[in-house]
């Protein structure tokens, strides 16, 4: 399968044409300038050694290596090789809390984009594992079932947002009953559920989700995000949810609900700051799990073309340059080109 690495740069070759156009332009001119001295075939006559078919070669040669430049600068990239790749890790699935209250500022940038951030880091230190992803709020959703598509992964990851869940709140007992059934039925691999939430509206049966999470092998590392302190819900249009009274609404970090869940299912409770400790600590505890040998078929990438069209785009410079517009003296009785007279 042949493809190019940029295709963008391809829109370059439209300058093949108009410079095309330009030097059919710059002859038809010469001609004419030619023709006010006299009779074209006497003025042949006069330019002895000048080949018209040598110039018009030099200037498709030029076109051509022009053309191959531009191939160099996309990048033109042939085949695969189907391979397979053999690593150890573990299974885990990362759920975060799209609800309002995630979009709160207490935490900056804000809670949902702090989450994000995290996240995205967590996928490129779990490279040797197989994730997936849920996003929840009053009901939870399967984004990414258990994979080794990272790509996929924080593709899915840059969309979340409260839009993504229709029903608003913070339902973390679905959310981990959700992301429970996405775990495979392996039992010689370590399996994570990584629950990011400020776990504030919380519905009942999120402690007892988590033991029976915990019953079949999962463990639940909390990750909180928010401050006690707290703080209001922007809207989006420069104002704050309010409530039924006209009073600012203002959200505030559960700690004590995510320390049961995490305690309920043999896993960790972390709260998450400005600075990379909560990643560390997670990263800690995740190592410290058991891992299986995991047997993926994956493509390689695809094999670069550079040296061919830059070798093609070589010869093609050396011939334009050894092909002279005049006639050569010392190759006079070899006649590659036809004289123009008649």
């Amino acid at each position: 399968m042949f493809r190019f690495a940029h295709p963008e740069y391809l829109y370059l070759l439209t300058l093949i044409p108009v410079f095309i156009v330009l030097y059919l332009l710059f002859w038809y001119r010469q001609k004419k300038r030619m023709a006010k001295f006299g009779d074209m075939s006497l003025v042949k006559d006069l330019m002895i050694g000048v080949s018209p078919l040598r110039r018009h070669l030099k200037f498709s040669l030029l076109m051509l290596a022009l053309a191959l430049a531009v191939f160099l600068c996309a990048r033109p990239q042939y085949g695969t090789r189907n391979e397979e790749v053999k690593r150890q890790g573990i299974e885990a699935i990362i759920a975060v809390d799209v609800s309002n209250s995630m979009l709160c500022q207490d935490v900056k940038p804000s809670r949902l984009d702090k989450s994000k951030m995290l996240v995205s880091k967590l996928i490129e230190q779990l490279d040797q594992d197989r994730i997936g992803l849920v996003a929840f709020a009053g009901s939870a959703i399967t984004l990414l079932p258990i994979t080794s598509d990272y790509v996929s992964a924080k593709m899915f990851l840059d969309q979340l947002s409260p839009a993504t869940i229709a029903l608003q709140g913070t339902n973390m007992a679905e959310a981990i009953q959700r992301a429970t059934a996405g775990f495979s039925d392996k039992t010689n691999v370590g399996k994570a559920l990584i629950l990011i939430t400020d776990a504030e509206d919380h519905e009942d049966g999120a402690v007892e989700a988590a033991k029976e999470a915990d019953k079949k092998g999962i463990s639940i590392y909390v990750l909180s995000v928010g401050t006690e302190q707290g703080g209001p819900i922007p809207l989006g249009n420069g104002n704050y949810k309010k409530d039924n009274s006209g009073n600012t609404v203002t959200t505030k970090l559960n700690e004590e609900v995510g320390k049961q869940i995490a305690k309920a299912a043999g896993g960790v409770y972390i709260k998450v700051d400005q600075t990379d400790q909560a990643q560390r600590l997670l990263e800690t505890e995740i190592e410290k799990m058991q891992k299986e040998d995991i047997s993926t078929s994956m493509y390689s990438e695809y094999d670069e073309q550079f040296v061919a069209v830059a070798i093609l785009l070589l010869l093609v410079l050396i011939a334009e340059v050894c092909i002279m517009e005049k006639k050569n003296p010392l190759l006079h009785g070899l006649r590659l080109f036809k004289d123009n007279k008649k």
